[in-house]
């Protein structure tokens, strides 16, 4: 338990004994800003005056003699009813050792038994990864790391889907660019795919399989050009995501969704439950019996599926795997995805809470001032693997994580390969940089994590930094905000930037503090890594 949660506790123990009920939820911490006003204050008597008829200040002194614990060495009222709170030196840094022993351990939560599926990207296998995939992986990544950290089992999952007119279209492009090869006359049409990866594709197909395909235009032979396409399409997919970070649990394919009667299996249960119809020559699900403002089909008059009956076939795949809640990342164009899904769901007596889905804003480009819409190379737009070629691994992930999903994001190119203060990713890096440093600087000190001499300002300021790392992965897991952890990461490079330059970290002629102050700054170098891997950066020891 941290030292906020000490004093939560204590504050609702303390108000039991005045007559006030109160919950821990219900009770606001904040840093004291002013270290002579006490290292954490609360409102608490400011909030609750009036459930007990009080004046604030008459009600905060009451919880002044009633709250009492082991951490606070005093309290003190301030202003119109706040409460301050000075901590013992030895709790307050506890922290210290606490991390030097648990190490990237420290601020792992209790496992909460619970499952949680986190399915990301999941770009269709036609093309280059976008700006907006970049930004699901980033999120997406980022939201199953922070849910592991907090203690839920996660699974981190791709769905591709490898069927339907797209995947037909790429099938068909390949075919025409592989006859091309062989000098035959070729036009594609306006739902081919024209891209230079498509003629590169059939050129590997030719070089591996040479003319055995130019005569045969059955069926088989037109489903081996969509797999010849697919796979590779998919590697590459797979690829830019791996040296971007990313890693998969589970891929799933909408091929495996289609086979046998699951489909069929899955409509007739519907349709006995009621939620069945037909109108016009096509099949419709009552979907807004529940969430939704209109039915939607499930099966064209062509007798074809439409996407979203799949779809429905594929979460409740991932229900019956014992998931308790299942995360879906998608772009700004899938709002009217959500309620329809939702209720899919309901038909099959899954509450409305078991789904949720983050939606994400695009992303648009600037460099020198001016918005980049194409690339230089192939003039088209730019994308995932050329912003992140062009900058870093680093800065992208950094960058699309800093801000919430729901936001569009700007991506500043000069910035993100600047080294400069101003450039988050550069400041945060080279604060773990320096840190290694000093440590290095100080080899000939162990460091000691006792922190019963670290009392000045900005040690008080980082300690209470560092105490708070569990809290905020709670909290940022719990919202899906991985923007959270970055800023917790700047508050901390901030932090150790200003201790720094402030104080005499290596004093050799006072090895008792200086092994104190690199056990502090060791206890930094560890939350600042942890926290930076959560979001997919790494932390250099040199910059």
């Amino acid at each position: 338990m941290n030292n906020e949660s000490k004093l939560k506790s204590a504050i609702v123990e303390g108000a039991k004994k005045i007559g006030l009920e109160v919950k821990e939820e219900e009770v606001t911490i904040d840093h004291g800003k002013d270290p002579s006003h006490g290292d954490y204050a609360s409102n608490v008597a400011l909030k609750f005056s009036k459930k007990l008829g009080k004046k604030p200040l008459e009600l905060a002194n009451e919880l002044k003699d009633a709250i009492v614990s082991p951490v606070i060495n005093k309290i003190e009222v301030a202003g119109p009813g706040f409460i301050n709170f000075y901590l013992n030196q030895e709790d307050l840094g506890a922290v210290v050792s606490t991390i030097l022993k648990e190490g990237t351990t420290y601020g792992q939560l209790p496992s909460k038994h619970k499952k949680i599926n986190v399915e990301f990207v999941s770009a269709n296998p036609t093309g280059d990864l976008h700006l907006g995939h970049t930004r699901g992986a980033a999120l997406g990544d980022a939201i199953g790391n922070l849910y592991k950290k907090a203690g839920y089992d996660v699974t981190k999952e791709y769905y591709l889907n490898n069927c339907g007119n797209q995947v037909a279209h790429l099938g068909h492009s390949l075919m025409l660019r592989y006859h091309e090869l062989f000098g035959e006359k070729i036009v594609l049409g306006d739902d081919d795919y024209h891209g230079q990866d498509i003629i590169k594709i059939a050129q590997d197909l030719k070089d591996k399989y040479g003319d055995k395909y130019l005569h045969d235009d059955s069926d088989e032979a037109k489903a081996f050009f969509v797999k010849f396409g697919i796979d590779i399409e998919f590697k590459k997919i797979l690829k830019d995501l791996s040296d971007f970070g990313v890693e998969f649990d589970k891929i799933s394919y909408e091929s495996d969704i289609r086979k046998g009667t699951v489909i069929k299996d899955t409509i007739a249960d519907l349709d006995k439950r009621g939620y069945v119809y037909t109108k016009d020559g096509a099949t419709y699900l009552k979907t807004t019996s529940f969430l939704d403002d209109k039915d939607r089909p499930i099966i064209k008059a062509d007798g074809s599926y439409t996407y979203f009956m799949p779809d429905i076939c594929y979460h409740y795949d991932k229900m019956s795997r014992g998931f308790d809640l299942l995360v879906d990342m998608l772009g700004a164009d899938h709002f009217g995805y959500i309620n329809r899904m939702k209720s899919a769901l309901m038909m099959k007596g899954y509450p409305e809470s078991c789904l949720d889905i983050d939606i994400y804003q695009i992303v648009r480009v600037y460099k020198d001032g001016v918005e980049v819409k194409m690339s230089k190379r192939t003039g088209k737009a730019i994308t995932h693997r050329e912003l992140v070629g062009e900058v870093g691994k680093d800065a992208v992930r950094y960058f699309f994580s800093e801000k919430s999903g729901d936001t569009h994001l700007d991506f500043n190119m000069d910035l993100a390969l600047s080294k400069s203060k101003d450039n988050p990713v550069y400041y945060a890096q080279y604060a773990h940089a320096r840190c290694h440093s000093l440590l290095e600087m100080g080899s000939a000190f162990t460091p000691d994590g006792s922190a019963t001499l670290l009392t000045n300002n900005n040690e008080g300021d980082i300690l209470k930094h560092l105490a708070d790392f569990p809290s905020m992965i709670e909290t940022a897991s719990l919202a899906r905000a991985p923007y959270k952890v970055a800023g917790y990461v700047q508050r901390l490079a901030q932090l150790i930037h200003e201790y720094y330059a402030a104080s005499k970290i290596i004093d050799r002629d006072n090895p008792a503090l200086t092994s104190q102050r690199l056990g502090l700054i060791k206890a930094c170098m560890i939350v600042l890594e942890d926290a930076l891997a959560i979001i997919g950066v790494s932390a250099p020891d040199q910059m």
